[in-house]
């Protein structure tokens, strides 16, 4: 019975979609019709006569991705199971106790809390054990089973099992959900040489009013003379907030960024709308390649109108918008509508996703097809590669053992451990290990699996397949198998070879359990050449001139 019910279901959306492409009659309507009508006689098909039974929601959902994965990355189904994740990542905010869970031996751990939410407030540390929520054990749960039994409406209660970690007593813990806001300011303060900071994560729906907060605190202390805007790492998100944010920093009614689409509703100049709030104050925006989206339009907008000096690396060139549209049932489709091009009139996209390579991945735009622009002081900027740096500076690319140990989540296991043993360490500014510090965290590994593969590891054993495939003599496959012992890597040696790495990932680690985010981000600016670089051209007045007045 419900399979005839799906199947006269099915041929009523049939005949409702021919209805609705017939009364335009062109080529591509009837494509349209065709291709439906023959996706929805396979699924009746399927439905009615497949050896087992399918599961209609998770087939359909198949089809839908396979169809999408045809476009680009950024167009991507929403059902409506996923729709608390995606406002979470839209707007900042949700209903919950404020914590963020990990897994520990097959039960569910505090990985992190956020300050003066209900769990930071109950006493709950990174650490603590939850072994059941309201009366629900939580052994072997994955932690999105525990984050939905977390999260609920505002103003209910959620009683929570739990094991102390510095005192390994279990207790029972009553917390009442709160709206949780995630503010998009990371860190925000004075440095040194009266240079404001504020590093920005993601662009939510309220991250343009955090924003205009936290320069309004910075201005009160009336010392800010210059500042830093950190956007490494910040993927995007809210347009209207980089229109905002920018906006902070240029004349009323200039053109941040406009969009064209294929479709004329989607062609749109975004100006800004209010006052600036500092007009002449000297500005550098950090940037690298995880920079993408709304923080390329802040940063490249402001590079167009040499209003900032831009410092770090090239940033990672999405140069798409994307719409979120209702498809019925609470399901949602966002989609890619239109590019953008900011007040140069260049678009940063950096990659093709309507023509593929051979073997399928996407095409990068090459050198050769790239226009040149102008900023307003008449400075050369290009397309089609991301926001390339006014001053690049380069960081070191991480050790694979160090990759390995944050991969595997032992240096956060280990920081926890420490967090366990000592009552408070020193501000994140001045916090160092000690050598008998990482003696322990060696010894911590001694049980533990973190093997890796090197780079030159990787090659040696490409080679040494296609030496076994091949037809070479003995003499070859045996020096190719004395280079792979030679070039071996040894953990032990790896650990003090890269110490220094290592270790500051280890100190960054333990601040942040004990000072929270923000506490994690002090410490990481302590040893930051971006930073240095970017405080440099601040106090050198010239020299910031002369970069954004270049021709």
């Amino acid at each position: 019975m419900a399979k005839k019910l799906i199947n006269i279901i099915i041929s009523t959306a049939i005949v409702l979609l021919c209805a609705c492409f017939i009364a335009s009659s062109s080529s591509d309507n009837f494509k349209i019709v065709k291709n439906l009508d023959i996706f929805f006689s396979v699924f009746r098909e399927l439905n009615l006569l497949y050896v087992d039974d399918i599961d209609a929601d998770k087939i359909v959902k198949s089809g839908i991705d396979g169809m999408l994965n045809e476009l680009d990355p950024y167009t991507t189904f929403l059902p409506e199971e996923d729709s608390e994740e995606f406002d979470l990542a839209t707007t900042g905010e949700y209903s919950g106790i404020g914590a963020i869970v990990g897994i520990q031996n097959s039960y569910i751990q505090i990985a992190e809390t956020y300050k003066d939410f209900p769990a930071d407030k109950a006493g709950l540390v990174s650490g603590d054990l939850i072994l059941s929520i309201d009366n629900i054990s939580l052994y072997e749960k994955t932690t999105t089973e525990a984050s939905n039994l977390l999260k609920g409406e505002q103003g209910t209660t959620v009683n929570l099992q739990i094991v102390k970690l510095k005192t390994s007593d279990t207790v029972n813990v009553k917390l009442t959900r709160e709206k949780i806001h995630i503010s998009g300011i990371a860190h925000a303060g004075i440095m040194h040489n009266n240079i404001g900071y504020i590093a920005l994560s993601s662009f939510t729906q309220s991250c343009q009013k955090d924003f205009k907060n936290v320069l309004r605190e910075l201005e009160a202390t009336k010392q800010m003379k210059s500042l830093i805007i950190d956007l490494r790492g910040n993927t995007g998100g809210w347009l209207e907030g980089a229109i905002d944010i920018a906006g902070m920093f240029v004349k009323k009614g200039t053109e941040i960024v406009h969009s064209r689409g294929r479709i004329k509703d989607f062609d749109y100049s975004y100006k800004t709308k209010e006052e600036p709030l500092e007009l002449n104050i000297p500005i550098v925006v950090l940037v690298n390649g995880g920079s993408a989206s709304s923080s390329e339009i802040v940063a490249g907008a402001l590079q167009d109108l040499d209003r900032a000096v831009i410092v770090g690396t090239r940033t990672f060139g999405k140069g798409l918008v994307q719409t979120v549209r209702p498809v019925g049932y609470n399901s949602r489709i966002k989609l890619t509508t239109a590019k953008y091009y900011i007040p140069s009139g260049r678009c940063i996209q950096a990659h093709n996703f309507s023509e593929r390579n051979e073997d399928g991945s996407v095409a990068t735009i090459p050198d050769s097809l790239k226009k040149e622009f102008n900023t307003v002081h008449g400075r050369k900027v290009y397309d089609g590669g991301g926001i390339m740096p006014d001053i690049e500076v380069k960081t070191d690319e991480f050790s694979d053992i160090a990759i390995s140990l944050v991969l595997r989540n032992l240096i956060a296991e280990f920081a926890i451990k420490y967090f366990a043993k000592h009552e408070n360490i020193a501000e994140p500014e001045n916090f160092k290990i000690t050598d008998a510090d990482y003696f322990d965290f060696i010894e911590f590994l001694s049980d533990k699996e973190y093997d890796y593969q090197t780079k030159v590891e990787n090659l040696a054993e490409k080679l040494s397949e296609e030496i076994k495939n091949g037809k070479y003599n003995d003499n070859i496959k045996s020096q190719i198998d004395a280079l792979k012992n030679q070039i071996t890597h040894d953990k032990i040696k790896d650990l003090q070879t890269y110490k220094h790495e290592i270790s500051q990932l280890i100190e960054e680690e333990i601040a942040g359990k004990y000072f929270y985010q923000q506490g994690r981000i002090r410490k990481i600016l302590t040893d930051d050449r971006q930073l240095d670089a970017a405080i440099d051209i601040l106090l050198n007045p010239n020299k910031y001139s002369e970069i954004l007045n270049k021709q």
